[in-house]
């Protein structure tokens, strides 16, 4: 264990609930609603996370010798690879023709949600110390629960350091974020596009308008079970079009009314007296996370306008410092959403596969730079700007 002036004991937890809130959060900090006692809470009390679902909670607790909670790790056992948004299928696939067994593995992340941010939550000064103690606990709880492999997705550069230095393998992706370069209105965010963007954002904008379309954003005391109840319909709705199943539970959006609606900002269409798509949206401390959009009929540019214009309106409105509209998606670009490189960290058991995937991932990572680079030539920003 790296010294940190101290004896470090680790633990694993199988309901968040069992560890106070206080202690998880002195860990996880705030600025960050994913990572959360209240918000893992809720997707466990909702049973959108559970062993049923295939994600069986094993957090990592860290104690010092006077028992006093020092370090968490959001960690999940799985027995699939859905629900993830950094994909590792076709390594699954090659480890089980090659005669292993990929399940169960251990995964460091915050369920069906690709939001970068810390996943070695650690308090204090010896926070860099309580970090590198973590990252090497988990493989020894890894080879006790028989686990192939570890993967940490989605994490802060801090943890990334942590986790190098014991041994994992670093995976690079990236996402599409919006940066608030302290613009006084939307018009002002506008006039630093180029003049083909500005004007295709412009007639969507107008386009949506005149849809008869009514966009409403909710937050705190404002929002009611039957904005939740309209919300669920669309997010079913579009899972059943896109992924199959939906992964959150109804349940799981009362939670959120119940513990969390002050960090929540919904924003619901209405046309003809009758609710009709929506966006969810969680506030942190300086960034505004799209998490999750639905509808059940369809208007040209809504999604746009719902997803991406209006978060920047409130982002902007707001002060915030940044909107993370989540994964993929090259549309974002041109609305000015640029491409933000995220990482990922992985460690397996088996030697041999250690070596094929990271030779694997020096290839992938050579071929992501190369993306990202090229987006970057196509940037709807004036050139001063960019």
């Amino acid at each position: 264990m790296p010294d940190t002036g101290e004896t470090i004991t680790l633990r694993t937890i199988e309901r968040i609930g069992d560890l106070r809130a206080d202690d998880w959060d002195a860990c996880a900090g705030d600025g960050n609603p994913f990572v959360t006692h209240t918000f893992l809470k809720a997707l466990e009390d909702s049973q959108s996370v559970s062993g049923r679902t295939g994600w069986l909670p094993q957090h990592l607790i860290a104690e010092d010798r006077k028992g006093r909670i020092i370090g968490c790790v959001p960690m999940y056992l799985k027995s699939h690879s859905y629900g993830e948004y950094v994909f590792d299928h076709g390594w699954a696939e090659a480890f089980a023709r090659a005669g292993g067994r990929y399940y169960p593995k251990l995964q460091i992340a915050v369920p069906f949600t690709p939001v970068p941010g810390p996943r070695l939550l650690a308090r204090g000064d010896a926070a860099p110390a309580i970090r590198a103690a973590l990252a090497r606990g988990l493989i020894d709880v890894a080879r006790r629960r028989n686990a192939s492999s570890i993967h940490a997705t989605f994490c802060a550069p801090a943890d990334i350091e942590a986790f190098r230095a014991a041994g994992y393998l670093i995976r690079a992706g990236f996402q599409y974020h919006w940066e608030n370069r302290g613009y006084e209105s939307f018009d002002a965010f506008l006039a630093t596009l180029s003049h083909g963007k500005r004007k295709a954002i412009r007639k969507e904008r107008r386009e949506v308008a005149a849809a008869g379309v009514r966009l409403v954003v909710l937050r705190g005391e404002a929002l009611r079970e039957e904005h939740w109840d309209a919300f669920f319909t669309f997010y079913e709705a579009t899972a059943d079009a896109k992924w199959g199943n939906p992964y959150l539970t109804r349940a799981f959006f009362s939670r959120l009314q119940a513990t969390m609606r002050e960090r929540v900002v919904l924003m619901l269409v209405e046309h003809d007296g009758n609710w009709v798509a929506g966006a969810l949206n969680l506030v942190g401390s300086d960034t505004l996370y799209g998490r999750n959009w639905g509808a059940i009929a369809a208007f040209k540019h809504l999604h746009f306008e719902t997803c991406y214009y209006q978060a920047l309106e409130y982002a902007i409105a707001h002060r915030l410092a940044r909107v993370e509209a989540g994964a993929q998606g090259e549309h974002k670009l041109q609305r000015g959403y640029l491409p933000t490189r995220t990482f990922s960290a992985h460690w397996l058991a088996e030697r041999g596969f250690q070596r094929a995937v990271a030779d694997f991932l020096g290839r992938e990572t050579a071929q992501i730079d190369r993306v990202v680079d090229e987006l970057m030539q196509h940037s709807p920003y004036k050139q001063a700007d960019t």
